[in-house]
């Protein structure tokens, strides 16, 4: 079993950065992502990073966010940097127990809860 623990959300101005972090409990998945969530929309893939700790990212987030984990491969981070109001959404890290991964959902196996990102203009 595998537990995911998203913090690190918030409010914050256009233009500002954001720190987003997903504490791992249980098994260590091979790969992970960040997936988010507007109201009134379909959640949508924004970063992942697969057990050779290569990254992918969204177009609308590229050269913005950076997908991360710690040494210990426990802990999963999306640094977000130039925020604007359309990246408001709920954030949820995801994990997965394949060696690659893509932004595609079903390729996941483990939610957490989620955290709110809010960008206001």
């Amino acid at each position: 079993q595998v537990q995911l623990v998203e913090s690190g959300g918030g409010s914050v101005q256009a233009g500002g950065s954001l720190r987003l972090s997903c504490a791992v409990y249980g098994y260590v998945p091979r790969s992970m992502g960040w997936f988010r969530q507007a109201p009134g929309k379909e959640r949508e893939g924004v970063a992942d990073i697969d057990g050779n700790d290569s990254t992918g990212y969204a177009d609308s987030v590229k050269g913005r966010f950076t997908i991360s984990k710690d040494k210990s491969k426990t802990i999963l981070y999306l640094q977000m940097n130039s925020l604007k109001p359309e990246d408001t959404a709920m954030y949820y890290c995801a994990a997965s127990f394949r060696s690659t991964v893509s932004l595609a959902e079903y390729e996941y196996n483990y939610w957490g809860q989620g955290t709110q990102v809010t960008v206001s203009s």
